[in-house]
């Protein structure tokens, strides 16, 4: 899995147990831990990830 922030990849499954995922556009994003937790206020605003 790669974080569409970041680009952090991950290829062990459990490891990306912690990361979160949005719809915006239709468009499925995946985000790993380290960037949902310095934007969570943005996510929580449901603000999309071009303006974080």
């Amino acid at each position: 899995m790669t974080c569409d922030f970041c680009g952090r990849q991950e290829a062990d499954e459990a490891a990306t147990l912690t990361w979160t995922t949005a719809v915006e556009n239709g468009r499925k994003r995946v985000f790993c831990d380290q960037c949902s937790r310095a934007n969570l206020r943005a996510m929580e605003g449901k603000l999309d990830s071009e303006f974080w």
